[in-house]
């Protein structure tokens, strides 16, 4: 996997069947050498990181892994393009795709039908088979915003795994348990051909959501204290967050992080004191992250990234949660204070990546700062268990259930888009996942840079359509009223910004395309849809093309017009249309029923 690139240097991160060392080569340069590492190891796992420098700023070069002298990848009989380091451009255009929530099942015409066809493995088919899509253009970046892979809710494959190991009797039953279960599902869900191309091609960076550990992880202190009374959570977050070191979060960290990095620090001594061995960092992985879990402030999961003349923020808005009911927080203060240096301006655009959209449909919003006050007392004692339920059965857990951490973050963001930090942005950008739908959300205001909410979810984990309907018609009505009485009968004061629905949401399996280009800024949705007859692979399908004006800073902003291009037909606008009918039917139906029954 191709993970964390700048303009010379690339991570070239890789998991092997034996100890050994690890090279990488770039067959059509010689002259440029081989870059080396050894492998380590944790749980009797073998890993390498092999940092690759020299790079020449915006080239795409071929490259080759060997294990032990010996080229392991690409195979000989390999279909797909030869994989390829890609240094980042110095300045722009820059195009980044993300998305977030996929699940690892397979691509059968069954699983088709429960989860919909695999938007990312759609798209690397089509990157593969030299389709650019709508931009015409490769993505320079690949950004993974939480639930890369589910631990709480198993394929059959995972689970005939856990079965072979232990009874599905034993808690957690389906879910995972240990390290080598982790280790197991990140097999399944990275090893599909596709995919394992489109991993050693684009550049990949990550950060976890809940369904990387357990759905709601860390909703509330009284979430916490659930789980901590089970026999199994200590393994389970100690097992996810040591495999999340591993898998994903190396390769997010540039090279100067990267040496900071404690345990990468460790693994360097005791290489450099056992030269010609492979290092065992089970122990270590496993207290740092027993550590980490109870002492968020011990380690960072947070990072930044360079795009261009723009800049990527990406927070960790689940490890890094303070839960005490007084002092609650979606960052603890030396979270939100590495945050405030941040967010800046003197850039294009300042991109800030967190799994949970910061902005959801205002209602809904309502109603989450609602439901914190309410299990914080505002409606007096009796009530504060009954918010605690709604919050865990209805996931109320996102910015607006962190009502302080969400004006903190708005704050800076209003500064930053004033001028007040630095030459304000062309644009502020929040890029999000999680809810299973995508959207677009823009920021009132009079002038300053334009601040947008970019939503894409899920690449492969659809919503039901009766909760479709019940979506609809809740966020985008209902909510809306009574989020904002029952938010001022609990005395939330109103959020500092206000926002509005730009375009969406969209309910499909997709992954995101993001285009900066100077001033401009264009968004397309892509989704994999089959064509009966003409193949055994999906095709890629656009689900919205959007250009969204974004005029000079210092300019009157006007409300941004979404051009969302595909145009639909009668029946696909019948279709897009009638859940909301349907939902509003089935409302008004139960609203006759119950004035019946009151009269009688």
């Amino acid at each position: 996997m191709v993970r964390h690139v700048d303009g010379t240097s690339a991570a070239v991160w890789v998991e092997t069947a034996r100890a050994g060392e690890v090279a990488v080569r770039l067959p059509d340069d010689a002259d440029r050498g081989v870059w080396r590492a050894p492998t380590f190891r944790v749980h009797g796992h073998h890993y390498a990181l092999v940092e690759v420098t020299g790079l020449r700023p915006g080239e795409r070069t071929a490259y080759e892994l060997l294990l032990d002298g010996e080229v392991v990848w690409p195979r000989p009989d390999d279909p797909f393009p030869a994989p390829a380091l890609a240094a980042s451009p110095p300045e722009g255009p820059l195009r980044l795709a993300f998305g977030s929530c996929r699940t690892s099942v397979p691509h059968d015409t069954v699983h088709e039908v429960t989860h919909g066809v695999d938007a990312l493995r759609t798209y690397a088919l089509a990157l593969s088979a030299g389709e650019r899509g709508p931009l015409g253009v490769v993505p320079d970046l690949l950004l993974l915003l939480g639930d890369q892979v589910y631990a709480d809710s198993t394929s059959s494959a995972m689970q005939e795994f856990i079965a072979s190991r232990r009874s599905l009797e034993e808690e957690p039953g389906e879910e995972l348990a240990d390290y080598e279960e982790y280790a197991h599902l990140y097999l399944l869900a990275w090893s599909e051909p596709a995919l394992r191309w489109l991993f050693s091609w684009l550049p990949s960076l990550m950060i976890f959501d809940d369904h990387d550990i357990r759905d709601d992880w860390n909703t509330s202190l009284a979430w916490r204290h659930e789980m901590e009374e089970t026999s199994w959570w200590h393994g389970r977050v100690v097992a996810g967050l040591g495999s999340y070191w591993v898998y994903q979060h190396l390769g997010n960290l540039s090279m100067e992080a990267r040496a900071a990095d404690p345990l990468w620090v460790e693994l360097l001594r005791r290489q450099r004191e056992r030269p010609g061995q492979e290092v065992d960092l089970t122990e270590v992985v496993d207290a740092f992250a027993d550590r980490a879990d109870r002492e968020p402030l011990s380690y960072r999961w947070s990072y930044t990234h360079p795009l261009g003349r723009s800049h990527l923020v990406v927070i960790d808005s689940r490890a890094a949660r303070r839960l005490e009911p007084e002092s609650r927080a979606m960052l603890d203060e030396r979270e939100m204070a590495w945050l405030d240096e941040q967010l800046t301006g003197d850039v294009d655009h300042l991109v800030i990546a967190t799994s949970l959209p910061y902005l959801l449909p205002p209602g809904i919003h309502h109603l989450e700062a609602w439901d914190e006050a309410l299990v914080g007392g505002a409606w007096g004692a009796p009530f504060r268990r009954v918010g605690e339920w709604l919050r865990q059965e209805l996931d109320l857990e996102h910015w607006a259930a962190f009502n302080d951490s969400f004006d903190k973050v708005a704050a800076m963001v209003n500064e930053v888009a004033a001028g007040r930090r630095g030459a304000a942005p062309a644009s502020v950008i929040f890029l999000s996942g999680d809810v299973h739908h995508s959207y677009i959300n823009e920021v009132v205001a009079d002038g300053g840079s334009r601040v947008l909410q970019l939503v894409c979810s899920p690449i492969r984990n659809p919503m039901p359509v009766v909760i479709r309907v019940v979506f609809a018609v809740i966020a985008h009505g209902v909510a809306r009223p009574l989020g904002a009485a029952l938010a001022s009968s609990a005395r939330v004061p109103d959020p500092p910004m206000r926002w509005r629905g730009v375009a969406g949401p969209w309910f499909s399996n997709n992954i995101a395309v993001l285009d900066l280009e100077g001033d401009d800024l264009r968004t397309v949705w892509l989704a994999g849809r089959r064509v009966p007859g003409v193949d055994d692979e999906p095709r890629l399908s656009l689900v919205a093309d959007v250009e969204l004006n974004v005029p000079p800073v210092g300019v009157a902003l006007r409300p941004a017009v979404a051009r969302v291009h595909p145009q639909k037909t009668p029946r696909e606008r019948v279709r897009a249309a009638a859940p909301v009918v349907l939902g509003a039917a089935a409302l008004a139906v139960v609203g006759l029923i119950w004035r019946r029954r009151s009269a009688r």
